[in-house]
């Protein structure tokens, strides 16, 4: 039988993962299941995994040495549930090196034999380190970059480590360093949160950035490695804040978000500080590589930590290195560690040295044709349903319909990627503004392309790559393209690119290829399957309410070859659920 590993990420982007002999078979952050945005205690998603498959170990990640007990027997919560179905059940907990599980998802999804990893997070493990060899100098702090060595089976050496508190001194060795100036990640909140985003939305930061451009007014934000104490207040883990005090030009005379819906009251400070900010960090992250890569004479670098997910960023990795190899993790957010440190103890125990790079990100439950049957029947009285082939959707979408797309298991991840997405025509010049109106989100906010793997060069500079299957760079849109696909170009020239295959994703890839016959555009708009502050939609039912909450109006399941129309005239208001 399977030796089957639980990993668990209590915290935001809770998730769970399921290892089996090495092989990742199962992986889902919690929201999608509970519906709750950034749902961090994972129960449903365990029971999920319980009902599926047997558990023989559950391993912890998240930022802690130690969780939450309970009563009588002292467990911690999630080790508690799952020996209600295995009495004998073997816990691990790693919480205490959070960056290790971050450095670990990366690396064995990687696909290469030895690498770096640079681990680029907001707040990690608070950790103590001895600076001296007698214990005697200690310092203290939240885990905020990291550079590991990696090796199979499970050998990771600690190269750099850089920690942020809110009030302690400098102190620095050649191995750590600790200051309460803040880091790169946290900068980059501290921004988000000026701008009137959540310290954790920084991609709306990042789109953004490219609106703005270099202001004399701003001064620099880092000085070496470190955001200035004249510009930025720590307050670790949570975040960080803009000291509007020191420096009247940056100070709001409104409520940030006032812009969010009306573009005329976005100030030069707000746009320019975003651009620069993800200028000056891309540019010191884009350091630490060099010095990692100089220091070692390894040309293997895997990125993983929430700055990870900065797709501009890794796009100038690429540009900036071209003769290294760079694979940024997927799932470089929290949720990943769940996997990292399943796949930690698996190859650690067994000595396990095969190699099994990342393929595919649809790693969420599947749903039996006949379930969905089941609920479409159960909406009859408002819905209806017709059988299609590819070149029907195609068609419907040429037309300037947007079609939500539904199939197979749900994506890992923030992104995405044909399975529960939002499709609609890339040639709208209109499009990116009506798309944003439906979802209810920021005008500014670009949208993604999904095109056929053969024709990305064509269409795309992808800087020496072949493929990007997981959308994880926005790259230059070729010159004489630019006026063909203006609703996933951004204002910079630039779309966060997906490359689809046949094998990858056939229903997908197909009816990309049946947009290309019609429009000789071999590329489609892709944007997640949600509503403005919703997770993506996971089951069937989560997708017929987004309908009735919105203005959209067909769902396409290519896998039963049929088109779900909504023929509610008008929206559902859509319920909150009510704080407890």
């Amino acid at each position: 039988m399977a030796y089957n590993i639980l990993g668990v990420n209590p915290g935001h982007n809770g998730a769970v993962a399921l290892v089996s002999d090495g092989e990742l078979l199962y992986y889902i952050e919690e929201e999608r299941l509970s519906r709750m945005k950034y749902d961090g205690n994972p129960f449903r998603g365990i029971l999920d995994i319980l009902s599926r498959w047997h558990v023989d170990e559950i391993v912890i990640a998240g930022t802690s040495p130690e969780y939450v007990t309970l009563p009588w027997t002292g467990e911690n919560p999630y080790t508690a549930l799952v020996r209600k179905f295995n009495p004998k059940i073997k816990t691990t907990v790693l919480g205490h090196e959070h960056h290790l599980g971050h450095a670990a998802c990366a690396f064995y999804n990687s696909g290469f034999e030895k690498a770096i990893a640079i681990i680029v997070d907001g707040a990690g493990t608070f950790k103590k380190e001895k600076l001296d060899e007698e214990g005697k100098a200690v310092a203290e702090g939240f885990e905020t970059e990291s550079i590991w060595m990696c090796e199979y089976p499970g050998k990771y050496s600690l190269l750099y480590k850089v920690y942020g508190n809110n009030q302690g001194p400098k102190v620095a060795n050649g191995l750590f360093d600790f200051d309460s100036a803040v880091t790169i990640t946290k900068a980059y909140e501290a921004v988000s949160h000026y701008l009137g985003f959540g310290f954790i939305e920084a991609g709306k930061t990042m789109g953004l950035a490219p609106y703005g451009k270099q202001d004399q007014n701003i001064p620099r934000l880092f000085v070496g490695n470190r955001a200035t104490k004249d510009m930025f207040i720590p307050s670790y883990p949570v975040g960080a804040y803009i000291d509007q005090n020191r420096f009247p030009y940056l100070q709001q005379k409104r409520d940030p978000k006032e812009w969010h819906t009306d573009p005329s009251k976005l100030t030069d400070a707000e746009k320019n500080l975003a651009w620069q900010v993800q200028h000056e960090t891309q540019a010191l992250v884009g350091d630490m590589i060099e010095h990692a890569t100089k220091s070692t004479d390894v040309k293997n670098i895997v990125i993983a930590g929430g700055y990870g997910l900065n797709c501009v960023a890794n796009y100038y990795f690429k540009k900036r290195f071209p003769d290294l190899n760079i694979y940024c993790e997927a799932i470089a957010h929290d949720g990943g560690t769940a996997i990292g440190v399943s796949k930690l103890i698996h190859h650690n125990n067994t000595e396990d040295t095969t190699i099994r790079p990342q393929t595919t990100l649809y790693h969420g439950p599947k749903y039996a044709p006949e379930l969905i049957n089941r609920v479409l029947n159960d909406h009859k009285d408002n819905i209806s349903v017709s059988k299609v082939g590819y070149d029907e959707v195609a068609k419907l979408i040429s037309d300037r319909n947007i079609v939500t797309l539904f199939q197979g298991g749900s994506e890992a991840g923030p992104r995405a990627l044909g399975n529960r997405s939002i499709l609609y025509d890339s040639r709208d010049v209109d499009g990116k503004d009506f798309v944003n109106k439906v979802k209810g989100r920021e005008w500014f906010r670009p949208f993604a392309g999904s095109v056929l793997a053969e024709d990305a060069n064509d269409w795309f500079d992808m800087a020496g790559m072949d493929e990007s299957p997981f959308m994880m760079y926005a790259v230059n849109v070729a010159a004489d393209k630019l006026s063909i696909i203006p609703s996933i170009t951004h204002v910079d020239d630039t779309c966060r690119v997906q490359t689809v295959t046949e094998e990858q994703n056939k229903h997908y890839y197909n009816l990309i290829k049946a947009f290309k016959k019609i429009t000789d555009v071999p590329v489609l708009f892709n944007t997640s399957f949600n509503l403005a502050g919703d997770p993506l939609v996971e089951t069937i039912d989560n997708a017929l309410e987004t309908l009735y909450c919105s203005k959209l109006k067909y769902l396409y399941l290519p896998e039963l070859g049929v088109l779900v129309t909504k023929t509610l005239e008008d929206p559902v208001e859509k319920i909150e659920a009510e704080e407890v």
